[in-house]
This record gives C-alpha cells, structure tokens and sequence, in this order.
C-alpha cells in the first residue's frame, strides 16, 4: 500500500515498463540514425543506401564541410543573430508592457489588455503583414526576421499573470521609500521573476531558432538565409549541396551532409533547454493560473 492505495501488480508494471521502453525506442531511433549518419563516410552510404546507424569508419568530413565557410556557416551565423537580438527585444518589449498592464494605476489598462487579447484571436493575414513590411523597408533585411514576431500576445498574458502574484504591499513600500516605477521594474519585479522570464524567453529563443517562413516572404538574399531555411532547401527539399556552397573540393555523402546540417540545428536547443527546465513547470503554470 501506498498512500492508501495497492501497488500495481507485477503484470501491469511490466506492461508498462515495456511500453515505455517501446516509446523511447520510437522517439530515440530516428535521432540517433541522424547522428550516425552525420559521422559517416562514403562507404558506409554506399553500403547502406543512406541512413547509417552504425558507421564502420567514423569521420567529422561532413561538420569539416558545413562550417567550412560555405551557405550553413553564414546561416548559422544569421540565425545566431536573430534568435539573440530578437529574443533580446521580444523580452524588452513584453516584460514592459506586461508590467504595465499589470499595474492596477495605469490609465487604460483595459483597453490595452483587450487589445492584446484581440491579438491571439485574429492574425493581420499574409498580405497586409507583407505590406507593412514593405512599407517599413525592411524586406531583404534581418529586422524583417525580428520585428513582425517581437511581440506574442499569450507571452504578454502569461508574464502579467506572473507579475500580478508580486505582492503588492512589497511595491507599495517601495514607493514610500522614494523608489519610481522604473527602479523597481528593475530591482525588485524582474529579480522576483525568473522563472517566467526564464520560460518566455525560451518560447521567444525557439520561435526565432525554428522559424524559416518568415525567410521565404521577405529575403532575397541568399546571404541572409536562416539556418532553418537551409535545412528547408538542402534537406526537405533535398537539394543537393555543392562543394561551392561549402567551400572544400573533397564533398563528402550528401546524406551524411543533410544529416549534419539538421544535428547542427536541433542541439542548440537541446544544449539550452536543460538550464532552463527547472524554471520551466514554476513560471509556465504560474503564469497561467494566477491574475
């Protein structure tokens, strides 16, 4: 017994464990085939017909290859740049204006709290954000990639509720003792905040990391591509990769290149995630529940 309640039976632990087993299998086969195969070389290709899951003769030509300078190494380096500062502006812009709605004194709090709730129910549409766009000018430029996305309604909505759980006796003494809005945004609300800053800035560093549509409206230079597009055009799409596009004469399997462009793309995020997961459960139902 435990908690008042009977253990399960050796049966059902069993079935269980094996469909969990099961799962994982389900889940981790396709990974690991990635990853093998990007360590593999033209033998093992050619032996195999394309996924390698367990390559004779281990090689880093594929990794030597994509960031040898080529069309992977500069959309790496774009996308680096976009998921940084766009996430850096999306948090700037969301923590302020969720702060704002959620302090009872601001005049038209309402108002603007409809507007952001307006917000996750309709969507401008393809054509009018392509105008806006156009007329800002900035098609062919990174912000294109930044701006339109800077701001999510559901991440405003999820930092409010978080700030609204702040007790407020703490920021009413704060005022007392001569403190202004701006200081103690800054000293005392984001300090208290991790967790949720932590959560949304992880759903703002993935939107940007993943996207790849916004690339297709409004980019026309090659040299600006992201490195989701990339993996679009060489790997959906199955594209082959040239040597010129990866600056080396020796160009080795094209599946092993494929796979290596796809690894380089998934484990940022992977290498990210695990900081930020204990955060992850606190700020996200936090926020969601509270206000």
């Amino acid at each position: 017994m435990r908690n008042g309640q009977p253990l399960p039976g050796l049966m059902s632990r069993t079935f269980r464990g094996v469909a969990l087993a099961v799962c994982c299998f389900l889940v981790l086969f396709p990974f690991v085939g990635v990853v093998t195969t990007s360590f593999a070389g033209q033998d093992d290709v050619n032996r195999t017909g394309g996924l390698v899951m367990l390559p004779r003769q281990w090689t880093f030509e594929a990794y030597h290859a994509i960031f040898s300078g080529g069309v992977v190494t500069r959309a790496l380096l774009v996308s680096v740049f976009v998921t940084a500062v766009g996430t850096l502006c999306s948090m700037a812009v969301s923590t302020l204006l969720g702060y704002a709605l959620a302090s009872r004194e601001m005049v038209g709090r309402s108002w603007m709290l409809m507007l952001v709730l307006l917000s996750l129910l309709f969507s401008p549409g393809l054509i009018p954000s392509y105008l806006m766009v156009k007329q800002l000018g900035l098609i062919d430029s990174l912000w294109a990639l930044i701006v339109p996305t800077m701001l999510s309604g559901f991440n405003v909505i999820v930092v409010r509720a978080f700030f609204l759980g702040i007790p407020d006796e703490l920021l009413q003494s704060a005022r007392i003792d001569g403190a202004g809005e701006w200081a103690i945004f800054r000293l005392i609300v984001l300090p208290l905040s991790k967790a949720v800053l932590a959560v949304v800035g992880l759903f703002y560093a993935v939107g940007y990391w993943n996207a790849f549509f916004n690339v297709m409206l409004y980019i026309n230079d090659q040299s600006k591509w992201t490195l989701q597009y990339v993996l679009r055009t060489y790997v959906v799409n199955n594209t082959r990769i040239g040597s010129d596009q990866v600056n080396v004469d020796a160009l080795p399997p094209q599946p092993a290149l494929q796979m290596a462009v796809l690894v380089v793309s998934i484990v940022p995020v992977l290498l990210v995630y695990p900081f930020l997961q204990r955060h992850f459960a606190k700020g996200a139902l936090t926020g969601a529940v509270k206000g």
